[in-house]
């Protein structure tokens, strides 16, 4: 080893799924929404002026978190805007999570958790789900540096209630609880309503999934004021221009067109609830979503063979080669015409492989 290299910080880097390289593909397996944004969106792309790209963009994002504000209730104040929840929820593990006590995530969760805790050198737990894939609130209760839930969770798809999350907060009010909000509007329970009631409550969400907006990058949190501008002066401090203007007037756009954001969630959901059916009759297990994805394992045939088999059909699904879950795959909700092709070979596979 050099000696430079001795002081480079070492960090076992966030694996995201696969993003294939060539075109005609059904990408099942990054959760993007299968149908594009309002057009909303689109006409204020084409209108774009050349000064956005000129200019610095306004470094709080103040259009696009009074526009928040304004659609969920909250003031201005009580907003934080980011590059998608991951730049939020990165910028909160720095700012929030700093005690020497450890943090609470589970142990199947999203993976990006104990990325930033290893990057951030924060000491965390993280107590074991149950075996139907269920949070332990109790497991909660213990003294902690903070915690983190995501609700619905992935890749589980498991949603849990309002009650369920706020019993945890209650047990936790002398630290920062994080609740990560990402699949929400697909069936999940928000509890953004308990922001006023608990001073140490963040809830992110972002337009990755619902607003069908994940290469624009917005990502959002509410809390009480105090510990939005905590997260402020750490953001200025370590990049004051974050979010570009495109994204602030096309996120601005897509709040405005509610109709279109219901309908394509709504759309998302039936096929949804149709795909679990259909994965139960060709002998999968799946449990109960409240995400825009499915979490699935077969009976009979090993996940990893589905998965191979999937891809050579140019069929992309995700799969997690980690403990308790290695038999697991998570299926992104395409649209129906995407969907029926991954059953048509799903079918065809299986009944080659009974037959062998």
């Amino acid at each position: 080893m050099k000696a430079w290299e001795r002081n480079i910080r070492s960090v076992e880097p966030y694996v995201p799924g696969e993003q294939p390289k060539e075109k005609n593909v059904i990408k099942l397996n990054t959760n993007e929404s299968p149908y594009p944004p309002s057009p909303k969106v689109t006409q204020v792309q084409k209108e774009l002026d050349t000064e956005v790209f000129r200019l610095y963009p306004d470094t709080e994002a103040n259009p696009l978190a009074k526009e928040l504000a304004g659609y969920y209730g909250m003031n201005e104040d009580q907003v934080f805007v980011g590059v998608g929840s991951d730049d939020v929820l990165g910028m909160a593990f720095m700012t929030f999570f700093n005690s020497d006590k450890p943090i609470l995530f589970p142990d199947i969760t999203y993976s990006f958790y104990d990325v930033w805790a290893e990057l951030y050198r924060i000491p965390y737990e993280q107590p074991k789900l149950n075996n139907n894939f269920k949070i332990q609130k109790e497991d909660y209760y213990k003294e902690n540096g903070g915690v983190v839930i995501a609700n619905p969770n992935a890749p589980t798809s498991i949603g849990e209630s309002k009650d369920f999350i706020e019993d945890i907060v209650k047990h936790n009010q002398d630290v920062v609880v994080i609740v990560d909000e990402a699949y929400v509007d697909f069936g999940g329970e928000s509890v953004l309503s308990l922001v006023d009631q608990y001073e140490n409550l963040l809830v992110v969400q972002t337009f990755s999934k619902s607003r069908a907006m994940a290469g624009m990058r917005i990502g959002y949190c509410f809390g009480n004021k105090d510990l939005i501008q905590a997260m402020k002066n750490v953001k200025y401090s370590y990049n004051s221009y974050t979010m570009n203007m495109p994204s602030i007037l096309t996120g601005i756009a897509a709040i405005k067109d509610d109709t279109y954001f219901h309908e394509m969630v709504a759309k998302i959901v039936k096929t949804r609830d149709q795909a679990k059916e259909r994965f139960e009759e060709l002998g999968f297990h799946v449990l109960d979503s409240k995400t825009n994805f499915l979490f699935v394992s077969h009976q009979a045939i090993p996940a990893t063979e589905i998965f191979t088999y999937l891809k050579a059909k140019r069929i992309f699904v995700r799969h997690f080669d980690k403990p308790r879950i290695n038999n697991y795959l998570r299926v992104t909700i395409g649209t129906d015409e995407q969907m029926e092709t991954l059953f048509q070979n799903l079918k065809t596979y299986i009944n080659e492989y009974h037959k062998h």
